[in-house]
């Protein structure tokens, strides 16, 4: 009997037990649902030749941010699989060793070429996809486009009912701006395995997009109490809703939920999630005028100089800019700019220059001065998409330039960029803010 994964394709095991506890290992993974580790400890225990399980094994140590983990683990994998796997096996090995060893260019291009041949690996069609996946971190000002692309191509292999994929395909279209069709996609895997935190995030994300912050928040205080908070995507979820708090208003509400299940006291987040929802919360709160509680900044710098000290991660590069911005850190922040500056001009920083761009607006808008703020930020606004994240996440950089036109004045830029951003979706806060500039406009 040939043991297969849980879409078919074989593995290299002759332990029935071992596969499924890799299939359920791997559906865990990729719902960002916990136990996954424990799991795959399981399949390796009942086979330690199981390479593709060691595999796994080193993505859930990266996504983790537990490098020497992941480094291991892929090491043994390679080991093992150069003995026992099959053409498929050690090519997915391999591209998931060029992702945690710090090659993302090569593993995005192994990935694709892997996918043309075997397009049910979901492990490795999850490297391209998601917020902090390798298209989104590319640099590349098309990736939202290039995930739509990526699923539509390969969607004829995937069953109508493929609860991972329906939730991926929906994200993608998502954030490419078809909000209604990839939210139905998206709640349809959620219908079929309600335990996703992946799904219930892209939901989240297409509310968001849909200007529906009070579904939002609805949605989220009925999904969130079901997933533990020892889940990775926990405190990132709560920090949507957050924002919906936000959006309606009501800061001391976005507080609270900050504070119960954001800060990186409390929360179990990947450490860039933590720095970035952390750091683009206070920062929202800070930049719609509203006062940030002492001690908070603090504790978010405390926290991420223990993790991104050095520039070249352009997504990290932001939020870091915008920290020490906040902070009053202007040393450090110049000290990251200058970096950053020097990975452009030796091409080695794929996002370009609109990061330091951003961290030198960062800096303008901490100092008040508003004028210089939106000057650099004008022009870069059509690249922020390079730094990868999401639109939501992404949304902090266009927030600051449309505070940097309203508090120098400019409040025709303001009003064009609100009107715009109304014409996408309805916003109870952009609409306070239209309605305050209009007196301006109107001499009143």
């Amino acid at each position: 009997m040939t043991c297969c994964d849980s879409r078919g394709l074989p593995i290299s095991t002759g332990s029935e037990q071992a596969a499924a506890f890799y299939r359920e290992g791997v559906d865990l993974l990729l719902s960002a649902w916990p136990q996954a580790d424990a799991r795959l400890d399981d399949a390796i225990a009942a086979d330690p030749d199981l390479a593709v399980a060691r595999a796994a094994q080193a993505r859930l140590h990266a996504i983790r941010g537990e490098s020497a983990a992941a480094r291991a683990a892929i090491g043994e994998a390679v080991r093992i699989g150069q003995a026992n796997a099959t053409d498929r096996e050690r090519s997915h090995i391999a591209t998931i060793a060029f992702a945690v060893t710090g090659q993302p260019a090569k593993a995005l291009e192994a990935a694709l070429a892997h996918l043309d041949v075997w397009p049910h690996d979901v492990v490795i069609m999850s490297l391209p996809l998601g917020a902090f996946g390798l298209l989104a971190f590319s640099g590349r000002a098309d990736h939202n486009q290039a995930r739509v692309d990526l699923c539509e191509r390969h969607a004829r292999h995937f069953a109508d009912d493929d609860w991972w994929f329906l939730g991926v395909r929906g994200w993608a279209h998502v954030e490419n701006g078809t909000v209604p069709h990839g939210r139905r996609l998206t709640e349809r895997a959620l219908s079929l395995r309600r335990a996703n935190a992946n799904a219930a995030h892209a939901l989240s994300h297409a509310m968001f997009e849909a200007g529906a912050a009070a579904e939002a928040e609805a949605y989220i205080a009925d999904w969130l109490p079901s997933y533990d908070r020892t889940g990775i995507m926990h405190g990132h979820i709560a920090w949507h809703a957050a924002l919906a708090a936000l959006e309606r208003g009501d800061p001391a509400g976005a507080l609270a939920i900050y504070t119960e299940n954001v800060q990186p006291s409390v929360t179990h987040a990947l450490p860039l999630n933590v720095v970035s929802d952390s750091v683009s919360l206070l920062w929202r709160l800070k930049a719609y005028g509203h006062e940030v509680p002492t001690g908070l900044w603090e504790a978010a710098w405390t926290y991420a100089s223990g993790f991104f000290d050095k520039a070249g991660h352009a997504f990290v590069d932001v939020h870091m800019g915008l920290l020490a911005a906040a902070t009053g850190d202007t040393r450090g922040a110049t000290v990251r700019i200058d970096a950053l500056v020097r990975l452009v001009e030796a091409g080695t920083l794929a996002a370009g220059p609109v990061v330091p761009a951003i961290c030198r607006a960062a800096l303008a808008f901490a100092e008040r001065d508003y004028e210089l703020c939106a000057r650099i930020l004008e022009p870069a606004a059509s690249e922020v998409v390079r730094i990868g994240g999401s639109g939501a996440q992404r949304e902090i950089v266009e927030d600051t330039l449309l505070q940097a036109f309203i508090r120098d004045g400019q409040t025709e830029k303001a009003r064009v960029l609100l009107e715009n951003r109304l014409h996408r979706r309805p916003s109870h806060r952009d609409m306070t803010w239209y309605d305050a500039i209009r007196p301006a406009e109107n001499g009143g």
